[in-house]
């Protein structure tokens, strides 16, 4: 069974529809990619797979569990996180600080713990505290743990946002354009890292990027969105070579 299946979605924004007969299945490991042009509905999907909208029409399946019209937290907490195209980072907070707060979906000391400073509180804390070193281990930013995250360049404030997703400890992993705005070396780094957690936490990615290089090299199948509507799915050869998408999407230039 797919961890994540969606079938025949679709969503109006008033008398537009911005995406029309969705359909996706990701299974446990796969790294699958999503393209288009701007405009073409990507993180619209992302959107309406995390919780912020509601589909007009369609379903939506979480590990055998039908999400549609859950609210964002309890959509989170069953296993789907995302980071953004736009990073939406507490600018005033240190880098452990981000990752431990995610990982408070978490927790389970409740209330009374918090107060009065329980055994359970204080054991389930130092967890906490201890499992986002080892993220920001992960994401080779662990010297940065106390720094504010306003104080970051860009790429580390990157993988700030990939460690917060991760912390959720998710089943499915949505990347809305992480390397947006990096140079070539900040690129070669966050793919590494990608590859790295793809194979160390061993979940589902699915993953949109304008930089084809990304895709083409991290992606197994990839999906081409062109207003709203999926036009061509396949391996990276396949969509390459795909006249439908070199119309829409790629041009004539190489893509790699």
């Amino acid at each position: 069974m797919p961890i994540l299946r969606v079938h025949n979605m679709s969503h109006d924004f008033g008398g537009l529809r911005a995406v029309q007969d969705y359909d996706l299945e990701i299974e446990m490991g796969q790294i699958r990619g999503l393209i288009g042009p701007n405009g073409a509905g990507k993180t619209t999907i992302f959107n309406l797979l995390t919780g912020i909208y509601t589909p007009t029409e369609g379903e939506i399946w979480l590990d055998g569990k039908r999400i549609n019209g859950l609210p964002v937290h309890r959509i989170a907490s069953m296993g789907i996180s995302r980071t953004f195209q736009n990073l939406l980072l507490w600018r005033h907070m240190t880098v452990l600080e981000h990752v431990k707060l995610a990982h408070y979906s978490r927790i389970r000391y409740g209330l009374f713990g918090a107060f009065f400073g329980t055994p359970g509180r204080n054991r389930e804390e130092a967890e906490v505290e201890e499992k986002a070193v080892r993220l920001l281990d992960r994401m080779g930013i662990r010297h940065l743990a106390e720094q504010v995250v306003l104080n970051l360049p860009y790429g580390a404030q990157r993988r700030v946002e990939m460690a917060r997703a991760l912390a959720t400890e998710p089943k499915i992993l949505l990347l809305d354009e992480p390397t947006a705005g990096m140079n070539p070396e900040e690129l070669d780094q966050i793919m590494e890292i990608i590859r790295r957690v793809h194979r160390e936490f061993g979940l589902a990615i699915l993953l949109i990027e304008h930089r084809l290089k990304v895709v083409m090299e991290l992606c197994e199948r990839i999906q081409t969105l062109n207003f709203g509507e999926v036009i061509a799915e396949g391996t990276p050869e396949e969509i390459q070579n795909d006249p439908k998408v070199i119309d829409a999407y790629l041009g004539r230039e190489s893509v790699i």
